[in-house]
């Protein structure tokens, strides 16, 4: 073999490097978690049959006073806690039945551990607020 051909190999098998670690990031969020906000439910087991009424609570972290008004525009409902991502399920937004609390209408459709993800704009923050509350479906 020659020089050239070496270094040929060594391309490609750095080329196949670089592919392997940016398609393992794939499932990655496009936007970190937030660490100035928190989302969390008083209601972390719901039945894995027909709708549920769930509230979401977002909170402000350092003073743990509750965020009302923000605008939560991006919801996904699916089981990437178990390793099942690509399985979704309903998620609706029904308001805000008080100042920082957000109520959704779930429908899983088998038991297991749910993800709610969220992404907001709460007044006064240039950057979306996202986060994720787990939910099991018994």
């Amino acid at each position: 073999m020659t020089f050239a051909s070496y270094g040929c190999r060594a391309l490609t098998l750095a080329g196949l490097a670089v592919f392997s670690l940016t398609a393992c990031g794939e499932n990655t969020p496009s936007a970190p978690m937030s660490t100035t906000y928190a989302f969390s439910t008083a209601t972390p087991e719901i039945a894995a049959d027909g709708d549920t009424i769930v509230d979401i609570r977002l909170v402000h972290k350092a003073t743990g006073k509750p965020v009302a008004g923000a605008v939560i525009f991006d919801t996904r409902f699916d089981m990437e806690p178990d390793g099942m991502g690509g399985m979704a399920a309903q998620a609706t937004a029904m308001g805000s039945p008080a100042p920082g609390v957000y109520r959704f209408k779930l429908k899983p459709t088998m038991a297991g551990q749910w993800a709610l993800k969220l992404s907001a704009k709460v007044q006064g923050e240039a950057e979306t607020v996202r986060g994720v509350v787990v939910i099991t479906a018994r």
